[in-house]
């Protein structure tokens, strides 16, 4: 067995649904992200690449057919580099790094390109096949953009709600407040801007159709402005539009290789701990808490030695529950958390999100000189995946 390292990362910017990104097509953005980041491994020919993974959660689009065959054809890269996409919901793109960190350690590959790509904006509405020719009823277009669709009748009914119920749930089962979740919030927009204008985006992303940065950032965002908000899935709920992730466009890529590949570059990270959990459907925004622990413990290390963590905010309500949750397990200062914004600023196009995450976690490893950090995603329908990332560079 050898070990695998992350040595570049590289993204579009997230705009929000029909925004900036509107007029590009998913596989184009993802071609747009797997090229960025070949380009920074000076040496790596790019027929070379053993497989490029990719993640995208919806498929029912622009982005069916293998989305990640179509982005190795549309940049440019030879027809004889292999490409898969994976499902895993929003969990889609770090399940991709997880998979390609499998196959460096397995000698199954030198070199992977693991990714994904989501364009909420351009999923399609779908019409179910019916079952015989010319049903006497009528035909509903349903939604890909988010959700569940085409529920099966089997299903139990409390597993189906929607993700906002879901977490309103959440919200009532930890009392977690109103005010908590706007000042979450508020927080996300801040510290991504600062991020922003401090450079840090600069080199991991990269400009599309005029956007140079991410659309969904709000300098104004305030607590006060988001108490006025109505809630979004219950009339007494504390969920808003303004204390959750919205709906965007983007795509992420991550370069995954061994240590005895010469690329031009150092790696960034190590990754040295995978964990995967599931649990009741209506609790997946719980689930980071317990992938995010196996994956400590298979890295072997504790809470009291992570100085960096990436969260996804698929809602602030989960992303509180999660932070307490690891908080109480000896996450010694809950400011580490997305100190660079989170996705309720950033963005959450689906399949991208997983990427974003290791992406932005090697580089603030890179930053700041700290030795260990975890990325943690929920995932709709009652997952989570987590990742351990050792900074491979000069450790203070």
């Amino acid at each position: 067995m050898t070990e695998s390292f992350v040595y570049a990362a590289a993204r579009t910017p997230f705009g929000r649904f029909g925004g900036a990104l509107a007029d590009h097509r998913p596989d184009d953005l993802a071609a747009v992200s797997l090229g960025g980041v070949l380009v920074k491994a000076p040496r790596l020919h790019p027929e070379t690449v053993d497989d490029v993974i990719w993640g995208c959660a919806n498929q029912a689009g622009e982005d069916n057919r293998n989305v990640g065959r179509m982005a190795v054809l549309l940049a440019g890269l030879a027809p004889d580099v292999p490409a898969t996409t994976v499902n895993r919901l929003c969990g889609s793109s770090l399940d991709a790094v997880l998979s390609a960190s499998r196959m460096i350690e397995t000698g199954d590959a030198a070199v992977v390109v693991a990714g994904g790509v989501e364009s909420m904006t351009r999923a399609p509405w779908v019409l179910p096949k019916p079952s015989r020719a010319f049903p006497a009823g009528n035909a509903t277009a349903v939604s890909t953009t988010l959700g569940w669709r085409l529920v099966n009748d089997k299903m139990p009914t409390e597993w189906t709600v929607s993700l906002g119920e879901c977490n309103e749930q959440l919200a009532q089962r930890f009392g977690i407040s109103r005010a908590r979740q706007d000042e979450f919030a508020v927080r996300s927009h801040r510290l991504a801007n600062q991020a922003w204008n401090a450079g840090f985006y600069d080199d991991l992303v990269l400009a599309v159709g005029g956007l140079p940065r991410d659309e969904g950032i709000r300098l104004d965002s305030t607590v006060e402005k988001l108490a006025g908000l109505k809630p979004a899935f219950r009339p007494d709920g504390s969920i808003t539009a303004g204390n959750a992730s919205p709906l965007n466009d983007g795509a992420a890529a991550v370069l995954v290789a061994g240590e005895t590949v010469d690329l031009g570059i150092d790696p960034l990270a190590r990754i040295a701990g995978r964990g995967i959990f599931a649990l009741n459907p209506q609790d997946f925004g719980f689930a980071p808490v317990e992938a995010a622990n196996r994956a400590l413990a298979r890295a072997g290390i504790g809470w009291d030695q992570v100085s960096a963590v990436e969260l996804n905010e698929a809602f602030a309500v989960q992303s509180i529950a999660c932070i307490d949750a690891w908080r109480a397990q000896g996450l010694a200062d809950p400011e580490v958390v997305n100190a660079k914004g989170g996705a309720i600023a950033i963005g959450h196009p689906l399949g991208a999100s997983g990427a974003r995450l290791v992406g932005t976690l090697a580089h603030r490893l890179a930053e700041s000189g700290d030795r260990w950090g975890v990325a943690a995603i929920c995932i709709g329908v009652g997952q989570g995946l987590a990742v351990v990332l050792e900074n491979m560079g000069e450790v203070r």
